[in-house]
């Protein structure tokens, strides 16, 4: 069976397809598929043995110069192959008006949720098989339940994003190490500094080696702050995603914020604690068989969903809702998990 699947984005999208894709690959034996997906991610569908071709799109980059000659050409190039296969489903995965218009221009029976399901009711109408997929799940499940509804088969039990962790060599590292994803896109996303001082040094008493990476100069500063004075806290040097995946798939646990990288190791099946406080795990979260998710139940403001800090309160440790998250307690579950 030849397959279209299109999920073009955000990071966090396409590792909760990658399940669905697992329990089809299990379930249909000769199973190819084709992935669209945002340029930027393009590297992480090969991660998957079902998948036979990457299908990158630029969207993100082509809205912002749409009567560009270079940006239609590009476009015109996309669609050419896009158009040059003859698929036996062409699924749309994402359920936006965008992804809509993209599963219009293949070769192929076209399925997706139906109007009631998808985040955007009008993209609907780009199907000839709407799937109706109870809402108010978290996405994981719900894509599975879409690949099963569409391919035809039983959702196995259990989860499993079918990545192997071998595909990246250790890195040039004695004994065990711990790694701190400890940037991310909100302010009130973040972790407190202090509290991930008082975590590496816990970690580092262990015997421990911690590993803190950066992907820009705040977090850079952040890094150094947090290893600062700590002997066995060490900053990485800047790398990319798969120079990094090669830490995350070594590493034996991992603490991280909401971040796209808590993803990557709910993926990797690498023993982790993902840290939530403003934000809501239950229907975008990370979710994974070796993550735990540790949610605030900071009196009656957490999750905010807020930019910014709704609760003006005095201490040292803010947002508030993080200070019923210990260092001691994100500690423990790391031992626990490993």
């Amino acid at each position: 069976m030849k397959v279209l699947l299109i999920k073009t984005s955000s990071l966090g999208d396409v590792f909760h397809t990658l399940p669905a894709l697992e329990d089809a690959y299990r379930a249909i034996d000769g199973l190819q598929v084709d992935w669209v997906v945002e340029e930027a991610f393009a590297a992480i569908p090969q991660w998957h043995p079902a998948v036979n071709q990457v299908i990158p799109v630029a969207w993100r980059r082509w809205r912002k110069s749409l009567l560009n000659k270079t940006t239609r050409a590009e476009m015109s190039a996309f669609r050419q192959q896009l158009r040059s296969n003859e698929y036996d489903v062409v699924l749309d995965a994402q359920g936006l008006i965008k992804s809509a218009i993209i599963t219009r221009m293949a070769h192929g029976p076209r399925y997706g949720l139906d109007k009631n399901s998808c985040r955007e009711p009008w993209a609907a109408r780009a199907y000839q098989f709407p799937q109706a997929v109870a809402k108010g799940q978290h996405a994981i499940p719900r894509v599975r339940q879409l690949f099963a509804a569409v391919l035809g088969y039983d959702i196995p039990q259990g989860l499993s994003y079918g990545v192997d962790r071998t595909r990246w060599q250790r890195p040039g590292i004695d004994g065990d190490y711990w790694i701190f994803l400890h940037g991310t896109t909100w302010i009130t996303k973040l972790w407190p500094e202090a509290y991930w001082r008082e975590l590496a040094a816990l970690a580092a008493q262990s015997g421990r080696q911690v590993l803190l990476p950066w992907g820009n100069e705040e977090e850079f500063q952040r890094a150094g702050r947090i290893a600062d004075g700590l002997t066995g806290v060490d900053v990485l040097p800047k790398m990319g995603l798969n120079e990094l995946n090669a830490y995350l798939a070594h590493a034996q646990a991992v603490a991280g914020v909401d971040t796209g990288l808590s993803h990557v190791v709910a993926a990797l099946e690498v023993p982790s604690v993902a840290i939530y406080g403003a934000t809501d795990a239950t229907l975008t979260g990370v979710l994974g068989p070796q993550v735990e998710v540790m949610r605030s139940h900071y009196s009656d403001c957490a999750p905010c969903l807020s930019k910014t800090c709704l609760k003006n309160e005095p201490g040292d440790i803010q947002p508030p809702c993080y200070r019923e998250i210990s260092p001691q307690r994100v500690f423990d579950s790391l031992l626990q998990r490993i």
